[in-house]
């Protein structure tokens, strides 16, 4: 039988001095150091945060309900005068990571640190290699289709189209808990080949590295010299061959994923029985991304009826080092929500996109081993919230005896075999897995590449 827990509303002390603040001394005033509850009225529309006192005194009197643990949400039972202040909601968009920050007049009521999914491409190709095979194995009389393919006005690719319906979800959810009048987004255009070359102006654009050659295949030769980059040609074979060094499922095929080898070695590599040591170059799938759907973005809030605005990062730049700030996503949010005095929060959540389920008929590296793991194992799921000795976790992985692989966002081990009547079950898995985490918001956390 599940156990299950809605909280303990717990409180700590407002308003504590700057000097005694787990951030340090800043010039920015104090820090609030407890977790505001939200407020949805009688008939679902978000009111003004409150205070936990106060969530607790009308949950003992009975004039609200607990809807939601995390982010910690209550509803109120009877009518109330919907005031409201104006908030303004800060969007540090990226490829991988999004920050997101609520703030007032007065104080920072909101603040989420997102990282998204990054296996889609690769989850993608796979679909795509299956469909081919089962189509070619299994219906050979079906008329081959090719000429009916027209994308619509707008097509993205899968792997964007998400990550930009993943942005529009995070607004909407901040949205479902807050009086949001206003978003701001930054929006920011790369040049890559400034990127690459600072120095490059003028007609040096039209003079690329591979200008001059009929294919990528001959510029790489070229590039290595016609040698094996491996064996450095002293296998003698003199037939070269190109090589994905990253699998072009996930590197692609641009110059720097790509490397000559000659046929041994190549043959050798794709037995996996030697490893190479050669890495890709950086691609600049982050800076694509962000260039491509940057007015997006703030096309599609609009559309959903938001009042958004936008700004550039130079600005944000600018903002943060005004400030005082250290570079960071939720940094980032703050000053994009024209975030400046206002009492900042101590209290973040941490989101983790996961995928939903898993739908394959079958599994194994050839596809031949049916998939039979069920939805719920003595009432748990993978990626359920749940508490293992007063220490809260989520199911990472099962086993059908009852023992669960129990670990945190950030990957922390909590028990690799925690029996399942041990478990509290705190809440079910969705596709964005929200942590609570205490922030010290003046750390420099580790500089990842754009995104």
């Amino acid at each position: 039988m599940v156990k299950v827990s809605l909280g303990n509303g717990q409180c700590h002390r407002r308003n504590k001095p700057l000097q005694q603040s787990r951030c340090g001394a800043h010039p920015l005033g104090r820090w609030k150091d407890f977790m505001l509850v939200y407020v949805l009225n009688q008939h679902g529309i978000p009111l003004m945060p409150c205070h936990p006192v106060k969530a607790r005194i009308l949950l003992k009197q009975g004039k609200a309900n607990v809807v939601k643990r995390t982010p910690f949400t209550i509803q109120l039972l009877y009518g109330s005068s919907g005031y409201r202040q104006p908030v303004t909601l800060g969007l540090d968009s990226g490829y991988v990571n999004v920050g997101l920050s609520a703030v007032t007049a007065k104080e920072e009521v909101y603040a989420a640190d997102v990282k998204l999914r990054e296996d889609t491409v690769k989850l993608n190709s796979e679909r795509r290699m299956y469909r081919r095979s089962r189509r070619n194995r299994k219906t050979w009389y079906r008329q081959p289709r090719f000429l009916n393919r027209k994308k619509p006005e707008g097509w993205l690719a899968p792997s964007i189209k998400h990550k930009l319906d993943s942005h529009i979800k995070l607004v909407d959810q901040a949205k479902s808990i807050m009086p949001v009048s206003k978003v701001i987004v930054e929006v920011a255009a790369f040049d890559i080949q400034k990127i690459k070359d600072p120095d490059i102006s003028g007609t040096d654009y039209q003079n690329g590295d591979q200008k001059g050659f009929l294919n990528v295949r001959e510029y790489v030769l070229y590039r290595d010299g016609y040698k094996c980059r491996h064996c450095k040609g002293k296998s003698g074979d003199p037939r070269l061959e190109v090589h994905h060094v990253k699998t072009r499922q996930t590197g692609g095929a641009r110059p720097g994923n790509l490397a000559t080898l000659c046929k041994t070695c190549h043959d050798l590599a794709t037995r996996g029985e030697i490893v190479l040591k050669i890495r890709p170059s950086k691609g600049f799938k982050a800076e694509t991304f962000m260039s491509t759907v940057r007015w997006r973005i703030v096309g599609k809030l609009r559309d959903l009826g938001y009042n958004v605005e936008h700004t550039y990062g130079y600005l944000t730049k600018l903002g943060r080092k005004d400030l005082g700030l250290p570079k960071s996503h939720l940094n980032d949010a703050f000053v994009i929500a024209n975030g400046d005095m206002q009492e900042r929060s101590t209290d973040v959540f941490k989101m983790q996109q996961v995928r939903k389920c898993n739908r394959k008929l079958f599994k194994g590296v050839r596809s031949h081993i049916q998939n039979t793991a069920p939805r719920e194992i003595f009432g748990y799921r993978r990626f359920d919230k749940v508490r293992l000795n007063g220490v809260d976790g989520f199911i990472f992985g099962r086993r059908s005896t009852g023992y669960f692989d129990i670990r945190t966002l950030d990957g922390t081990n909590i028990h690799s075999s925690a029996k399942y009547s041990d478990l509290v079950l705190l809440e079910r898995a969705t596709t964005l897995l929200i942590d609570r985490k205490m922030h010290n918001c003046m750390a420099i956390p580790p500089q990842p590449p754009y995104g």
